[in-house]
């Protein structure tokens, strides 16, 4: 029963640290796009968006992952025969993926909190759909385990991972044709 028990809670946050990965990169997109405001909105959303980036970053992201990981090492060794499946040993690829992801999250939200603003939304756009890739991956890999053939299962993830790029960029498209904003109507 205690395996439940640690699973349920590794599975909590996972979802937490996902939902802090995927407002994260929104909140880098926000500050950046405020950089092409006028004073005195231009500061003071990037101030707001710095505070904001630091509590979700430091509060909840970082503290999820951590956690996930502590619970999934526990149930690995609760259960060390997992690690005996190949599916497993590609899961833990792709978390070891996603920590990278999130080093180049961290890098980015540092250097935002320093006024230091290198990419795009566009391209923070495309950054934020790593994370959607990586989750998609996992869930297949865990449910389908050893049943699924692991050529389609690459195929499939590369082919949701276009899927995505394109609807990015068809987004884009669209925010160029209408604004979403209520003050660019006004210049």
């Amino acid at each position: 029963m205690e395996y439940y028990y640690i699973k349920a809670l590794h599975i909590i946050f996972i979802v937490t640290w996902f939902a802090g990965l995927f407002y994260i990169v929104r909140l880098f997109i926000y500050h950046v796009e405020a950089d092409s405001k006028q004073q005195p909105d231009k500061g003071i959303l990037q101030r707001q968006y710095k505070i904001m980036s630091k509590r979700l970053w430091y509060i909840i992201t970082w503290p999820s992952a951590v956690l996930a990981s502590f619970f999934a090492f526990w149930l690995l060794y609760e259960n060390p025969s997992l690690l005996k499946q190949q599916w497993m040993w590609i899961k833990l690829s792709f978390v070891g993926l996603l920590y990278f992801y999130q080093w180049g999250c961290h890098v980015i939200y540092k250097q935002l909190q320093n006024d230091i603003i290198k990419y795009s939304s566009a391209k923070l756009r495309l950054w934020n759909e790593v994370a959607t890739v990586v989750l998609f991956a996992v869930i297949f890999l865990v449910e389908l385990q050893n049943n699924i053939d692991w050529i389609w299962g690459v195929v499939g993830i590369f082919s949701f991972g276009i899927i995505l790029m394109l609807l990015v960029k068809l987004y884009k498209k669209s925010r160029k044709k209408r604004s979403w904003d209520p003050d660019d109507s006004l210049e």
